[in-house]
């Protein structure tokens, strides 16, 4: 068993984090990452408050293992902290800001007895996250998917974070997607790692099945960073696949927004419970399984660890798979180089 500071802060059996990826990161995902003795995280993104209290009862209802979930802070609606706080969970991880400014935030859920996890893609970052009083930080390495804050690869910023805090638990993110790199994020000095794209290819997903097929089918070579995707949320660097539009932007010259390819042209159709949401080119939302439409033109958000994820599995295996692969790594690979 593989025993670290992660893992005493949160009550883990392993110290492997899901990734709060939006729409896919749901109930049934998280759920069953925590109930493998890892810790699963909803994402929140997209979801008001009443659906995000169902979300949350969904998880619980399926373990009883520790939960946490994932705030976007520039979405961040006034009183949504006070909701979490009465909520059954025992962390919440921010991103997307100085921590120093949400001090209120972070003393209102310590008060619950929430644990605080600042996500962070510098240095600076961290530290500022440890003066505001975060329990623990997450370091992101510019090969992560999705939306990224840095531009410092894993391999490089985790060792530098880590001299920056001390010894404040990390947890690093970015690039990982098995047991060997969860060994080599340790040995960097980290205390566990996250896993977006391997967990986003699970059964239990919510990704749409036309993206997971993607995700299998990738290479991180196929990755690119960028704004391109930016309709509710401008200004906002993330990796994604390259796709047919990506292929038609840059054929037109790369145009500003507001002059791509067919721009505002509706492409999909979220179906909801109550209502029908249409979406449009370059909008930031990934294909879920609730979407209809070209799929394709939605944003595939990717880290490079796509060229490691060749299958769809249970979450539970997988996280203990990635577990009992790191074990080996450290305790055959590692110690028989030692002399």
């Amino acid at each position: 068993m593989l025993k670290t500071r992660i893992c005493d802060l949160f009550g883990l059996e392993h110290p492997i984090v899901c990734a709060g990826m939006g729409v896919v990161a749901m109930a049934e995902l998280v759920a069953a990452v925590s109930e493998a003795g890892g810790l699963g995280t909803i994402g929140l993104a997209a979801l008001g408050r009443e659906g995000i209290r169902n979300e949350i009862a969904s998880a619980r209802s399926r373990t009883r293992k520790p939960l946490a979930v994932n705030l976007l802070v520039p979405f961040l609606q006034p009183g949504l902290v006070d909701v979490l706080a009465d909520t059954p969970i025992q962390a919440v991880t921010f991103f997307w800001d100085d921590a120093r400014v949400h001090c209120d935030s972070i003393a209102r859920l310590h008060r619950a007895a929430i644990k605080v996890i600042w996500q962070c893609g510098s240095a600076e970052e961290a530290r500022w996250a440890q003066e505001a009083g975060a329990d623990a930080v997450i370091a992101q390495g510019f090969e992560a998917g999705g939306h990224v804050r840095g531009t410092v690869t894993t391999l490089s910023l985790i060792p530098e974070v880590r001299d920056a805090i001390g010894e404040m638990p990390l947890i690093a993110a970015g690039g990982i997607a098995d047991g060997r790199g969860l060994a080599a994020a340790l040995a960097l000095g980290a205390d566990g790692a996250v896993f977006g794209t391997r967990f986003l290819a699970a059964a239990e997903s919510a990704a749409h099945p036309l993206y997971k097929e993607r995700i299998l089918r990738a290479h991180a070579s196929q990755t690119i960073h960028t704004t391109l995707f930016d309709i509710g949320w401008p200004d906002a660097p993330h990796r994604v696949l390259r796709t047919a539009v990506v292929e038609e932007w840059e054929r037109a010259g790369r145009p500003a927004s507001g002059q791509r390819p067919r721009e505002g042209e509706t492409v999909a159709t979220s179906r909801g419970p109550d209502a029908e949401l249409p979406l449009v080119n370059y909008t930031v939302m990934p294909p879920a399984n609730f979407l209809e439409g070209d799929l394709e033109r939605l944003p595939l958000y990717a880290g490079q660890s796509c060229s490691l994820v060749r299958e769809i599995i249970p979450a539970g295996e997988l996280v203990r798979r990635i577990a009992s692969e790191a074990r080996d790594v450290i305790a055959q690979r590692l110690a028989a180089i030692v002399r």
